[in-house]
């Protein structure tokens, strides 16, 4: 059975601690649950503030699963394993 591709957005406000901690976690997660199965795209709206309302960000560090379906937004630093795996639907591996 073949794995879908997770497309991935993680918008920040410059490299404050919680966007940093944000970056951090996700990539862990990320490398731990979906080995060569995603692309991340960092967003830092100090840079590009426009792209914000793409996708109607009205907090950060916002994540925002693209693909696959449906699009979930998580808010926060995602220091919650839990919440972010289940916010994106990857099942653990145990």
């Amino acid at each position: 059975m073949e794995q879908e591709h997770y497309e991935l957005r993680l918008y920040v406000a410059g490299k404050t601690q919680k966007s940093t901690t944000a970056l951090n976690n996700l990539r862990k997660y990320c490398e731990e649950h979906l080995m060569g199965k995603y692309t991340l795209e960092v967003i830092d709206l100090l840079v590009n503030p426009q792209l914000a309302e793409g996708d109607q960000i009205l907090a950060i560090p916002t994540l925002v699963k693209k693909v696959p379906d449906p699009v979930r937004k998580i808010i926060g630093d995602l220091s919650n394993k839990e919440k972010v795996l289940v916010g994106l639907d990857i099942r653990p591996k145990v």
